[in-house]
């Protein structure tokens, strides 16, 4: 039999090897590999920065081992190195365990060091200008302990709740009260976006390591809208590891979603775990008192005047989040100091037409509702209005339904119409099946409401 190449040797270990791991961390860490050379003993491989080299041997060795044994038909010990650099592996190692955490200790050098500049949180943002009620009142207290006592007792906390009732606040609150208390801790805020964005450049500008030790060496660690990181097989293999090694070290890990945990679609298990493992803490939205105590606060905010009676009128008409509630305000002195003309209840209920419940549920279309449940639920819209009976497609389609009946009124025949051309009976189904159940089931009570949210904000 003819030896094949080196070259072609590791070709056919990546061609074997593209189709047992998923596309992004065969992209991420494997892509950029080279076949160097091997013998009767040893198969040497070049990754392009150390923390690749690291992350192979973790994670990949005894898969790409087995796959070089496969391809070049006798068995050999897998080395990898840097690439144009001394090799710094070898599973020949005296211990391999050893070798492992010196990969991920932090290094001591000037080379390594960070330069952390203090978050620019929100001057607003403090937890004194938060208005505490009866749906965030777990969620404020445990802010708080956080804030005091940093690493101590809730890593993770995880604050989730739908658009615009608080927790951006609670985390900028959190972040404002460390650094005023503990002005040397190094406090990391960042989106879950931006943590990708870094994490992408860090990969295509090989400075790994330089995102590695930023993220790692926090002392509290803020991540707005974690929910973002859902499919992003390559972000959360590394979120892992940061998080990993953060919570070993007693630093705090604060994280932020529109979602609990474990209703996060296309999130790894063990992620939804590790989110878990602290204090998960819901938001709901404000009760008509906590929203009357928000408008006297904002009103309060902008030496602003208004009677009990009218502050009760606007909290009843705007239900649905804080944001509405602040632009609702915003709105009502704009247009008295444009006009110079004193509130009164007849001309703030007009002011309010605009922004009630009623008048944006005449603007919603069923499309609207098709795109929103697709995108929330990570289905293609063929596959939701298609045929298929998998629970993963028939419940999110039977909530496109519920959703038609409840907030457009649509007829059932129309509903059936707009679905992939169904019988009527369909649509009642749907809408029976999903009102009995959303009083039953937690998780789709939830997505149902945020799913409603979405749709007027």
């Amino acid at each position: 039999m003819t030896e094949l190449s080196t070259r072609d040797a590791w070709r056919a270990v990546l061609g074997e090897l593209q189709l047992q791991m998923p596309r992004s961390a065969f992209e991420t860490w494997l892509r950029q590999t080279e076949g160097v050379s091997y013998d009767d003993q040893y198969f040497i491989v070049e990754a392009p920065t150390p923390f690749a080299v690291a992350w192979l041997e973790r994670r990949m060795y005894q898969a790409i081992q087995k796959t070089v044994e496969k391809v070049v038909h006798r068995p050999l010990e897998v080395q990898f190195q840097v690439r144009g650099g001394e090799s710094i592996s070898s599973v020949r190692a005296t211990n391999p365990a050893d070798q492992l955490l010196e990969a991920d200790a932090p290094p001591t050098g000037r080379a390594y060091e960070t330069q952390y500049d203090p978050p620019s949180f929100h001057p607003r943002y403090t937890f004194d200008s938060f208005v505490v009620g009866s749906c965030n009142e777990l969620a404020f207290s445990t802010a708080q302990v956080v804030a005091d006592s940093p690493g101590q007792c809730y890593t993770p906390l995880f604050l989730y709740s739908g658009v615009g009732v608080g927790k951006t606040h609670l985390l900028q609150a959190i972040g404002n009260e460390v650094l005023k208390k503990y002005p040397n801790k190094k406090v990391l805020y960042v989106s879950s976006e931006k943590f990708t964005n870094d994490f992408i450049k860090s990969i295509s500008s090989n400075r790994t390591e330089k995102f590695k030790y930023t993220y790692r060496g926090a002392d509290i660690l803020l991540i707005d809208d974690i929910q973002f990181l859902a499919g992003k097989e390559g972000t959360q293999e590394a979120f892992f590891h940061t998080f990993n090694d953060l919570h070993q070290a007693n630093k705090q890990v604060v994280l932020t979603s529109d979602r609990q945990p474990k209703a996060i679609p296309a999130l790894e298990s063990r992620l939804v775990s590790r989110f878990e493992w602290g204090m998960t803490a819901d938001i709901s939205a404000p009760d008509l008192e906590t929203r009357a105590a928000i408008l006297r606060t904002k009103c309060k905010e902008r030496n602003y005047e208004l009677s009990d009676e009218t502050i009760t009128y606007i909290a009843t008409q705007v239900q649905n989040n804080v944001r509405e509630l602040e632009g609702a305000i915003n709105k009502i002195i704009a247009h008295h100091q444009l006009n110079g003309a004193a509130p009164t209840h007849d001309n703030i209920k007009k002011i309010l037409v605009s922004i009630t419940s009623i008048q944006r549920k005449r603007s919603i279309t069923p499309k609207q509702i098709i795109n929103l449940v697709s995108e929330f639920y990570d289905i293609k819209i063929e596959d939701l209005l298609g045929g298929c009976r998998k629970k993963i497609f028939s419940q999110p389609r039977q909530i496109v339904m519920y959703l038609m009946r409840e907030e457009l009124k649509n007829s059932y025949p129309t509903i059936g119409q707009e679905i992939g051309n169904r019988d009527h009976t369909t649509a009642i189904h749907a809408h029976l099946k999903i009102s009995q159940v959303i009083d039953e089931d937690e998780k789709i009570n939830q997505d149902v409401k945020l799913i409603k949210e979405k749709l007027y904000n």
